[in-house]
């Protein structure tokens, strides 16, 4: 019966390596194929991103720039957006769909969109689960603790509901950009049928992170079963 849950469990284990590798994949090519697409506005991304700020009562809410390639996000603790060395000041769709993104979270934090408040309650909760339910699961299996093993699952748990609560935060910030960049004119119509795709395959890392997170989840608790048994 062990035999029948460990093989399993490999099956699974692939499943979320191939379905993690597509992911990173899809969205790495569609960022550098638009990258290389100029709005015809030819306006750098963080000026796009602070008139969309402006227009939304964040005049205030400071635009930095950093280092690292797509390493953009809006901090809440900070009240700051970052934008990468690479999409800061490039005037491509794909800059400026990561920018209005990103001015998407800012916007959603300000008005205290539910979503987002949940997700950011559980950030610690997520840390602390995404590191010790490991050392938990590989102790108790060395050990034989099969007990250590349940409390890391239970932890590896809270991993994945974060991840599910991510999501919607994730689609209603690439809703917000669309909508800001279309609204406001900083793209014409096909030029936001292309930021779409590039904030779409964002988007499917967020849910390939879920489902892997939840392969994972099923791996272990297959494992865990076969222990038991």
């Amino acid at each position: 019966m062990y035999y029948y849950y460990n093989g399993w469990s490999w099956v699974l284990l692939l499943a979320a390596i191939i379905l993690s590798a597509v992911a990173q994949f899809k969205v790495s090519s569609t960022y550098s194929k638009y990258a290389k697409v100029y709005s015809k506005s030819q306006r750098p991304a963080c000026d796009i991103a602070r008139q969309i700020l402006n227009f939304n009562g964040l005049g205030n809410l400071p635009i930095q720039q950093i280092e690292g390639k797509l390493t953009d996000h809006y901090d809440p603790r900070a009240k700051v957006l970052r934008l990468s060395k690479g999409v800061y000041g490039s005037p491509s769709v794909a800059a400026l769909g990561v920018a209005a993104h990103e001015a998407g979270h800012a916007m959603q934090d300000a008005e205290g969109y539910m979503p987002l408040k949940i997700r950011n309650s559980l950030i610690p909760v997520a840390r602390f689960g995404s590191t010790a339910s490991w050392i938990l699961i590989i102790v108790g299996f060395i050990m034989g603790a099969l007990g250590l093993v349940q409390l890391g699952i239970i932890l590896f748990s809270c991993v994945v509901v974060f991840q599910l609560v991510t999501l919607p935060v994730e689609f209603n910030a690439s809703s917000r950009a669309l909508a800001s960049l279309e609204g406001g004119g900083f793209l014409d119509s096909g030029e936001i049928v292309q930021t779409k795709k590039v904030l779409s395959a964002a988007a499917f890392t967020y849910v390939a992170a879920v489902l892997v997170s939840l392969l994972q989840l099923l791996r272990l608790i297959l494992i865990f079963s076969g222990r038991r048994s």
